[in-house]
C-alpha cells in the first residue's frame, strides 16, 4: 500500500482517536516495510478545520465549490461589478451550505466542532476558490491544516499536506497573484476616477502596491518621528515567518509524541486496571472457597467428635462385654 493510501484513510479518523489509529497501522506495517511504518510514526495529527476539510473532500462535497473558483478569478480580472455580486452570493451560499455539512460529517463521526473551528473550513474553502494551487491542495483529501487567501498573496501551503509528493499540482501551474473578490469594487472604483499617477502602472499597479505597502508597513514595528529603526525587508519577514512555520512544525511534533506517549500510558493503565480487576476478582472467589472450606472443616471435625464418642462407647461395651464372660 502506497503512503497516500495510508494518509488518507488515516486523516479521516476522528481527532481523538487519530493517534491510536496511526499507531495500529504502524505496527500493522512495520514487519513488511519498515521505510513505510517509519514515515506513518512521523504523520502529523490533522488540526481539527483541515479533518472536517478531509472529510468534505471524501464526501464529494467540495466540487461545485472549487469548480467556482476558475469564474471567480475571471470575474476579478474583468472587474465586472455584476458578475461579482452574482458570483459572491453563490460563494456565500456554498460556502455556508459546505460549513453545516462539515459540521453534520464531524458529528456522525464522534467529533463535535466547534464556530470557530467552521470559521477556518470556510476560510479553506475560500482559499481553495481563490488559488488553483490551494485548489488541488484541498482536493487531494490529504490537508493536516487550514488554509487562509490573505490579500494579493498566493495562499501560503508550507506544510499543508501531509504528503506534498502526492499533489504536485499544489505547487506548480500559473504565477497569477489570486485576488480576493471583496477588493474588487475599490479596483473598479479606481479605473473609475481614481488618480493613476504617471509611473504607468495604472490603477491596478497603484492598488496593489498601495496595498503591498500598507501590509508591510502594518507588520513594522511603531516608531517615533524622530526614531532612527532601520525598516526590515520583505525578505526579512518572510524568512522570520518561514522560521515561526518550522517552529510551529516542531512544536506540532512534539506535542504528536507527546499525545503518542500519553496514549501508549494510557493503554498500559487500562491494561493493569483490567489485570487488577481481575485478580480482585479472583481474590473475592479465593476469599468464598476459603470460607466455605473453613465451614467444611467446622462440619467434618463435629463428625470426627462424633465418631470418636461413638467409638468410645463402642470400646467400653466391648470390655463390659468381655467381663461378663470371664465371670
Amino acid at each position: 500500500m502506497e503512503f497516500s493510501e495510508v494518509v488518507g484513510e488515516l486523516l479521516l479518523v476522528a481527532p481523538g482517536d487519530f493517534v491510536r489509529a496511526r499507531t495500529e497501522r504502524q505496527r500493522a506495517v512495520r514487519k513488511d516495510d519498515r521505510a513505510l511504518a517509519t514515515r506513518i510514526g512521523g504523520l502529523r495529527k490533522p488540526a481539527p478545520a483541515a479533518w472536517v476539510v478531509d472529510l468534505l473532500v471524501h464526501d464529494a462535497a467540495l466540487d461545485e465549490a472549487i469548480d467556482l473558483g476558475p469564474a471567480l478569478r475571471d470575474a476579478q480580472a474583468s472587474a465586472d461589478p455584476g458578475e461579482i455580486a452574482t458570483l459572491r452570493k453563490q460563494r456565500a451560499r456554498l460556502v455556508r451550505g459546505l460549513t453545516d455539512r462539515g459540521a453534520a460529517l464531524a458529528a456522525e463521526a464522534g467529533h463535535d466542532v466547534t464556530r470557530a473551528v467552521l470559521d477556518q473550513v470556510a476560510a479553506t474553502i475560500e482559499a481553495a476558490m481563490m488559488d488553483p494551487h490551494a485548489a488541488a491542495a484541498v482536493r487531494s483529501g490529504l490537508l493536516v491544516r487550514p488554509l487562509e487567501s490573505v490579500g494579493f498573496d498566493g495562499v501560503d501551503l508550507d506544510g499543508a499536506l501531509a504528503d506534498p509528493d502526492a499533489v504536485p499540482d499544489a505547487w506548480s501551474g500559473s504565477d497569477a497573484e489570486p485576488i480576493p473578490i471583496d477588493h474588487a469594487p475599490s479596483r473598479q472604483r479606481s479605473r473609475r476616477g481614481g488618480d493613476h499617477g504617471d509611473d504607468g502602472r495604472g490603477a491596478t499597479g497603484s492598488t496593489r502596491a498601495s496595498r503591498q505597502t500598507a501590509r508591510r508597513r502594518a507588520a513594522e514595528p511603531a516608531t517615533g518621528p524622530d526614531d532612527d529603526v532601520p525598516v526590515p525587508d520583505r525578505g526579512a519577514l518572510r524568512r522570520a515567518e518561514a522560521d515561526a512555520r518550522r517552529a510551529s512544525r516542531e512544536a506540532d511534533a512534539a506535542l504528536d509524541a507527546a499525545e503518542e506517549a500519553l496514549d501508549a500510558a494510557d493503554t498500559r493503565r487500562r491494561d493493569l486496571e483490567e489485570r487488577r480487576e481481575g485478580l480482585a476478582a479472583e481474590l473475592e472467589r479465593l476469599d468464598r472457597d476459603l470460607a466455605d472450606l473453613a465451614d467444611e472443616v467446622e462440619r467434618l471435625r463435629g463428625t470426627r467428635d462424633d465418631a470418636e464418642a461413638a467409638s468410645d462407647r463402642a470400646r467400653a461395651e466391648l470390655d463390659a462385654a468381655r467381663d461378663r464372660r470371664r465371670t
